[in-house]
């Protein structure tokens, strides 16, 4: 009877690390071990220490690995997803200089607005690295260290990302993928290399950084003996290059070079964020045009406010989020903490059509339209970058992937099926990052590519729901009054 083979995906979030066990032959999930992570930070301050996110992998792969009830021989690859553009500084130990400044920090906004205007504005940085510098991106971040603790910046011997950081400590060796790297804004999309002029910008030293593999899941090294004696796994297994957890979420929908191209998914979250994998190199200001996990593009576009928002709006109204009603003449932006997409930093919520007759559930129906007309909007771009015209008919009738917690919502899923006219696929599988990370894994451990691994996994299974007739009149008052306000009310 031949040996069961078994690699692991790792999936490390902002609030915690799941590894999943998956059979490498099927595809089939044997087990996910979980462990929190701690942020911390007031205002615009969001830190954690990476050390955090390397104990809570520890705990992660033995709760996993105690639920699985596998001996730990079978486990044959490793690979790390991780939260894009956290910005990790280490001294010449390996061990951390400070708290990494995560993705949402927004302290680096003026950084990021200086860097844009330094460089000569939006279409020179997506010229050269597809995106265009927020306060989420690691080179704002690099640039507010280095303005507000010299001495921290000063002590660099490494600079890493979140997923850098743990594949180094995992291997003993640093790298990083094109995919993390493109979030950057100091790696270029255009030359598939750190662009030394940007480096020279933001006066960071190409030395500090690790080299780029190919893709994701080429293996960049072995586990060591350290660390396999932390995780309880044999020493010698291969450790993959990993990427961020977009580009992972792609893989483990099988969207890629080797599986679907130009197909639409979007992730219901905290945040919206659509994406779609694409050989067109996108270059949009409305974009973040990242590069792909496996050799493609990514184009991305990410809306700060969705399910957080649209639960606070039923919290305020005393209503369960499923106690929505369409919203008749109403419309409600919940741009409760400011937009990304579109760019509306200072913006707050917005209620109009407000009459007699109108109840609360109506209310709470418009935030969800609100929220899900601003993410359709931002998908209809992600499109266009992939030289694709929306309005096509075509293009309009490719399903739509649903993930995320809001795709187990019922308001959720009929609202995005309502407005976007399309059929939706929601996949079965609910650790789609992690999913995508054991791909890579695998890929390492075999030499085979990940994205058509995922798709022989038949990791996209998914229940479809055939399209409705779009609601044009909704989604044509809430891009109206959107419109309207943004030059006033929403700066």
């Amino acid at each position: 009877m031949p040996v069961q083979q078994v690699v692991i995906g790792v999936d490390s979030s902002t609030q915690s690390a799941k590894a999943a066990f998956i059979d490498a032959a099927t595809g089939r999930t044997l087990a996910v071990g979980r462990a929190p992570h701690q942020v911390g930070g007031e205002g615009g301050a969001r830190e954690s220490d990476p050390e955090v996110w390397w104990h809570a992998l520890r705990e992660a792969v033995a709760a996993g690995l105690k639920e699985s009830g596998l001996p730990a021989s079978a486990v044959t690859g490793i690979a790390v997803a991780g939260q894009q553009h956290g910005l990790v500084v280490l001294d010449r130990a390996g061990r951390p200089v400070r708290p990494a400044l995560l993705w949402n920090d927004t302290r680096s906004a003026p950084q990021a607005a200086a860097l844009t205007e330094a460089l000569g504005g939006p279409d020179a940085w997506t010229t050269r690295t597809g995106s265009v510098p927020v306060a989420s991106m690691t080179a704002a971040k690099w640039q507010w260290l280095r303005e507000h603790e010299p001495r921290a910046a000063k002590a660099a011997a490494a600079v890493r990302l979140p997923h850098d950081f743990l594949t180094e400590r995992l291997a003993g060796t640093a790298a990083t993928d094109p995919g993390d790297a493109s979030g950057t804004c100091w790696y270029s999309t255009a030359t598939g290399a750190y662009d030394p002029e940007l480096l020279q910008l933001i006066g960071l030293d190409a030395d500090l950084l690790p080299p780029v593999a190919a893709t994701g899941a080429v293996r960049i090294g072995s586990l060591t003996a350290t660390a396999a004696a932390d995780l309880g796994l044999p020493a010698g297994i291969a450790v993959a290059a990993g990427t961020g957890d977009n580009m992972a979420a792609a893989v483990g929908l099988g969207l890629g070079g080797a599986g679907l191209l130009d197909h639409p998914a979007l992730s219901l979250g905290t945040s919206g964020t659509v994406f779609a994998a694409s050989r067109t190199r996108p270059a949009s200001p409305a974009l973040a045009g990242f590069a792909a996990a496996d050799g493609t593009y990514l184009p991305l576009a990410c809306t700060l406010n969705c399910t957080l928002a649209v639960d606070k709006v039923a919290t305020l109204l005393g209503l369960g989020r499923d106690a929505a009603e369409a919203g008749g003449e109403l419309v409600l932006l919940p741009y409760l903490d400011g937009e990304r997409t579109p760019d509306l930093p200072a913006a707050s919520g917005l209620l109009t059509g407000l009459r007699h007759t109108t109840t609360r559930q109506q209310i709470l129906g418009a935030a969800y339209e609100g929220a899900v007309v601003t993410v359709l909007r931002a998908l209809d771009e992600v499109l266009r970058a992939c030289g694709l015209d929306p309005a096509d008919k075509e293009v309009a009738a490719r399903p739509l992937r649903l993930v995320g917690g809001g795709a187990k919502g019922r308001h959720w899923v009929e609202t995005v099926r309502r407005l976007s006219g399309r059929p939706l696929l929601i996949p079965e599988s609910g650790e789609l990052v992690a999913l995508g990370a054991a791909a890579l894994a695998a890929g390492a451990a075999t030499g085979e590519d990940p994205v058509a691994l995922a798709g022989r996994w038949q990791s996209g299974d998914a229940v479809e729901l055939p399209p409705v007739e779009r609601d044009m009149e909704t989604w044509e008052r809430v891009s109206a009054a959107l419109e309207k306000a943004a030059p006033t009310l929403l700066a």
